[in-house]
């Protein structure tokens, strides 16, 4: 869609040190699609970038913290900590003309390294304000710049790249930034009940991979927020004409929406938020091998082992070459073979040992038994013999 999406999501996408989310050891591993779609993702397509600036890679501008030619403004400090701040050095239309929240914005742009390396520079970045298209710094002071203003800008790491840096552009972790910016136009954004159907699925995977440099950079946040305007996109309604092969294009960036959408929740412990986008996705695409790895693994967080190793076997049972669900599920099983018989042991502590006493009863009873047969059998075997001795004096008379 935009250039912005170029200039910003790839960049953070592929950071040294980063992992995937296949890479990690809670993340889906061996799915093999075109477009990972998503977390197990691979927070997927979270790559393509352009190529790298050929300008002069430390190309230094004439002292950036000082007061850059034709300053007719003093620093102002934007959110009140010092960590992000702006200076007008040339003047706007006036503030009727500053652009609101969700306007399509167009801005020129230059990005400098403290000590003056210039790191990027784009003559025509658009993007839509407030969405997090952008970093921080960007989406928080172009909405206080009037039409044609130049500003420049300084930021902390924070509103930037943060502890993670970047590759494209190259920005070191935890690097301050000097923008330059010119504001050159706002317009209204489309109306997505008549945006064609092939813009609508541009604009929403456009979204999605903003929401996958965010995951890939931890501002999960920030993901799940790029995920829901996705979203919003996939599922607006349409006044024009869309092809059954459109409609089951944006079905699919919904369901990897959806399915990443869930990466991040998992990442913010927000489980139920979590599993209700899993059963979404899965409303979807019932046989989604991510979304039932994912939904188990959200039950078995919440302790529904038995409901978690069923959806887990299910995953399984969809790809069983998959080692990653392999693992899961024996690792569930074995834990929830544990807590089982800690729950027996419990009950019988609880009910003081019925199985003892019941054995120790039966014991008792045998004893009783067999005492009870040996008299019988002495007081039978005694009246046989008195019975004989008898019998032998009746013979002995009558003969």
């Amino acid at each position: 869609m935009d250039a912005s999406d170029s200039h910003d999501s790839t960049p953070s996408a592929k950071n040294n040190g980063r992992t995937s989310l296949l890479d990690s050891g809670e993340d889906f591993e061996v799915l093999d699609e075109d477009n990972i779609d998503d977390d197990l993702p691979p927070l997927e397509d979270a790559g393509g970038g352009k190529e790298k600036n050929t300008l002069e890679s430390k190309k230094t501008s004439s002292d950036t913290d000082s007061d850059p030619p034709g300053q007719i403004d003093e620093w102002l400090d934007v959110l009140g900590n010092d960590q992000l701040k702006k200076k007008i050095i040339q003047a706007g239309k006036g503030r009727d003309g500053r652009p609101q929240k969700g306007q399509n914005v167009r801005i020129q742009l230059k990005t400098f390294l403290m000590d003056g390396t210039l790191v990027e520079e784009q003559s025509d970045l658009s993007f839509t304000l407030g969405d997090g298209d952008v970093i921080q710094a960007l989406d928080l002071t172009v909405q206080l710049m009037e039409m044609e203003e130049k500003a420049l800008i300084q930021t902390d790491a924070k509103y930037a790249y943060g502890a993670r840096g970047s590759l494209e552009p190259e920005v070191p972790p935890n690097a301050k930034l000097s923008l330059e910016v010119e504001l050159l136009e706002a317009t209204d954004a489309p109306d997505l009940e008549l945006l064609p159907p092939a813009e609508k699925i541009v604009l929403a995977s456009h979204k999605r991979e903003r929401g996958n440099a965010h995951y890939q950079r931890g501002d999960y946040a920030f993901a799940v927020n790029s995920y829901s305007i996705a979203l919003q996109i996939t599922e607006s309604s349409s006044k024009v004409d869309i092809s059954a092969e459109e409609e089951n294009e944006l079905m699919d960036v919904k369901v990897k929406c959806l399915n990443n959408m869930a990466a991040s929740q998992l990442k913010l412990d927000h489980y139920d938020a979590a599993l209700k986008s899993c059963v979404s996705a899965l409303a979807h695409q019932p046989d989604n091998i991510k979304a039932l790895f994912r939904m188990g693994k959200v039950l078995a967080l919440q302790g529904e082992y038995t409901e978690a190793i069923q959806t887990l076997r299910k995953a399984l049972k969809l790809e069983p070459s998959n080692k990653t669900i392999h693992a899961e599920l024996s690792k569930l099983v074995k834990k929830h073979s544990e807590q089982r018989g800690a729950e027996q042991a419990m009950y019988k502590k609880m009910l003081g040992n019925p199985t003892s006493t019941s054995s120790s009863s039966t014991q008792k009873h045998q004893t009783k038994s067999s005492w009870g047969l040996s008299w019988k059998w002495l007081f039978g075997a005694t009246a046989v013999a008195i019975g004989g001795v008898a019998l032998s004096v009746v013979i002995a008379a009558r003969n």
